[in-house]
């Protein structure tokens, strides 16, 4: 079975938390049998809708470029598409190895050694243990950590952090790669090397899905595009339609 990913009628919805609303606190009184008397009375909890109504169908060979303004919910959308988030209603079908450029620092543990993170997350992502510590070397060499593999990543810098995370994650080629903006980190010299790393890597996927403002980026690797506003799409089309789209609304 070929790659795919079919999301229908997705909601996402998030509480907003305020000084009226219910806290740990309260919550513990009342499940510990406190009076209620004594603990404040629970406000209505206010929701904001990410996404809304979103039907979507990524076939293998497909390029699609996520357009739209800050919060206008591309970040939210490819959370979903790698399962990060639970839609609140509809549902979604999928098929394929997924690979996310988006929280790639997520699960990090700072107790554990730079060389731990590499076999773990490759084994996350489908590996051996075997296949996993062989990855070791190659991402020591590319990211130039390897005399510091053996540390703790607590000792790392941030900008260590993401080189170590964006190998990692650039490593394995998987059948559908979600990818927010592009990953920055280090000096000229690894963002360059990092650049053809990822473009080698986008190239090779079977779905890609990019959210970005990089009008080049997106021309250069997306075939079409979809424009996000409020958590809708607003519009479908090939890429100069969308940003089309999306000028004129602005």
């Amino acid at each position: 079975m070929k790659p795919f990913i079919q999301l229908t009628d997705v909601e996402i919805e998030f509480p907003v938390f305020d000084a009226q609303s219910i806290g740990l606190i309260n919550t513990v009184m009342r499940f510990t049998g406190m009076p209620r008397s004594q603990a404040s009375s629970p406000a209505p909890i206010r929701t904001v809708q990410a996404l809304r109504g979103i039907n979507l169908e990524l076939r293998s060979g497909d390029r699609i470029g996520l357009i739209g303004h800050n919060g206008a919910g591309k970040s939210t959308l490819l959370r979903v598409l790698s399962g990060v988030y639970e839609p609140v209603q509809g549902h979604i079908r999928q098929y394929g190895t997924v690979s996310a450029l988006t929280d790639i620092t997520l699960g990090m543990d700072a107790e554990a050694s730079g060389q731990d993170f590499i076999i773990t997350r490759g084994i996350v992502m489908g590996l051996s243990r075997r296949e996993a510590r062989a990855m070791v070397e190659e991402i020591g060499a590319f990211t130039e950590l390897s005399e510091r593999l053996h540390m703790p990543v607590r000792t790392y810098s941030t900008g260590m952090l993401l080189k170590l995370a964006f190998a990692v994650a650039t490593t394995i080629t998987p059948d559908i790669l979600l990818m927010d903006e592009v990953v920055g980190a280090g000096d000229a010299k690894f963002q360059e090397r990092a650049q053809k790393r990822l473009h080698d890597l986008m190239s090779r996927v079977s779905i890609l899905v990019v959210a970005s403002h990089n009008e080049h980026l997106l021309k250069s690797f997306c075939s079409h595009a979809l424009v996000l506003d409020h958590g809708r799409i607003a519009c479908r089309g090939t890429v100069d339609e969308c940003l089309a789209f999306y000028h004129a609304a602005e």
